[in-house]
């Protein structure tokens, strides 16, 4: 099979649907499909706009010898009008990789209205789709005119190779001291202001936090956190990673009690997945798809976005009990198992290419 696949910059860019990429994309290799990957430049939101109108892209695009072109979702506002335009002129399929849709965010509400118009056309002016969970593949349905191709094809959460994560249990979670954990980039949708704030409220117990990802993505926005850092007293609670390697990674979550992303809206929420396979306690987001991963007071939490005092109740509540937080890590480490893993997934969505697409 001829694949393309259009993204945005590099294939290696550190986030969750970076990482789905990258894994589709070694699995297509791996059974020997011919991968080639178009990289737009990044731009901002209106700028992309352009791209539609660029004739050198609409050649490229034209002229390649691919059965099947992907397209990351994440590109919509560069491919919404061309796309159009290029269902009439090639003979391949055009199938969107949807992690989640940019007007399900938390936006003003003009802002949300415009994204809905222009992820509308785009959805409409692709032949089907590869979607992360059940509740993108519903938000995908309620802005399509028609009926189309779709599989749920949800990311593993085995990314990490770690030695004895199947016998490991925390055992941190028996005593007072407790390891929280932050693991995302520092932007407004992932909610660690809302973290910070809560924890402020937590001075009196024991706990540490580590934040491990960029920071540095929205300066005014990394700002704003280190401010909040340092006027809530949480200096020397607080450590600050940044971008980490995978093999560091392993070693913080063998090392951590509880995730906490309590993000606006996540698509799935990768990280979710990866805590309950350590057996760190996972506190998340309600709105989105946290909930198919997380049972909240079984497995981890779910907590109303942009509210500190609920989130401070449930972290309050975990501080407290350690029977609990026992209980809650062995329950999330087994719910992790119910999940496929990448290679699983990865082989489902290309099942799906070859059985609809491919002629």
């Amino acid at each position: 099979m001829r694949v393309g696949l259009v993204i945005y910059g590099d294939l290696n860019t550190l986030s969750g649907g970076y990482l789905y990429d990258r894994k589709l994309v070694s699995f297509l290799q791996s059974q020997g499909d011919n991968v080639e990957i178009i990289s737009l430049p990044w731009r901002n939101y209106p700028r992309h706009w352009m791209h539609n109108l660029n004739p050198a892209l609409r050649e490229r695009l034209r002229d390649l010898r691919v059965d099947v072109l992907l397209q990351d979702e994440l590109n919509h506002p560069s491919l919404f009008i061309l796309n159009h335009q290029l269902r009439k002129d090639v003979p391949y399929a055009l199938v969107s990789i949807v992690h989640h849709l940019r007007c399900m965010e938390e936006h003003p509400r003009v802002l949300r209205w415009l994204y809905r118009q222009v992820e509308r056309r785009y959805l409409n002016s692709v032949d089907g789709f590869i979607c992360n969970s059940q509740t993108t593949l519903q938000s995908v349905s309620n802005l399509l005119k028609a009926e189309k191709p779709a599989v749920v094809a949800t990311p593993g959460g085995d990314a990490l190779s770690a030695e004895g994560v199947e016998t490991k249990f925390n055992a941190h979670s028996q005593n007072n001291d407790l390891h929280f954990i932050f693991v995302g980039n520092w932007i407004p949708r992932k909610g660690l202001h809302t973290l910070l704030r809560a924890l402020q409220d937590l001075t009196s117990f024991h706990w540490q936090l580590s934040l491990v990802g960029r920071t540095n993505l929205q300066p005014s926005y990394e700002k704003k956190i280190r401010q909040m850092i340092e006027s809530g007293g949480l200096g020397q609670r607080v450590r600050i990673y940044g971008a980490v390697s995978d093999d560091e990674l392993v070693k913080i979550w063998q090392t951590a009690d509880v995730l906490v992303v309590p993000s606006q809206y996540e698509g799935f929420g990768i990280v979710y997945l990866e805590a309950q396979r350590f057996g760190v306690i996972p506190v998340a987001g309600q709105s989105g798809a946290a909930s198919e991963i997380i049972q909240s007071g079984v497995n981890g939490f779910l907590v109303p976005p942009e509210s500190p005092a609920a989130l401070k109740k449930v972290l309050l509540e975990l501080l407290s009990d350690a029977d609990l937080r026992v209980a809650l890590s062995k329950a999330a480490r087994r719910r992790y198992e119910e999940f496929p893993t990448w290679q699983e997934s990865m082989a489902t969505a290309r099942r799906f290419l070859i059985g609809h697409f491919l002629h």
